[in-house]
């Protein structure tokens, strides 16, 4: 099937039809754009434990409200 098939099947979906194709299209997308992890990799994670910087400006930010 062409994507000018497809359209034209598309356009004569009723609207709730159409709103089910655009969440599993949205879904697919999402599934697509999620980082994958794999078995066995090393990853580097960014923590706040010991950044001395990142406690201080919070504990402005916190004092200021």
């Amino acid at each position: 099937m062409t994507t000018v098939d497809l359209f034209s099947t598309l356009r004569n979906l009723p609207r709730p039809e159409k709103l089910k194709v655009m969440q599993f299209l949205i879904a697919e997308l999402a599934k697509e754009e999620e980082p994958t992890l794999q078995a066995g990799a090393t990853y580097s994670l960014w923590s706040l434990l010991n950044s001395h910087e990142a406690a201080h400006k919070l504990s402005q930010l916190l004092e200021s409200d």
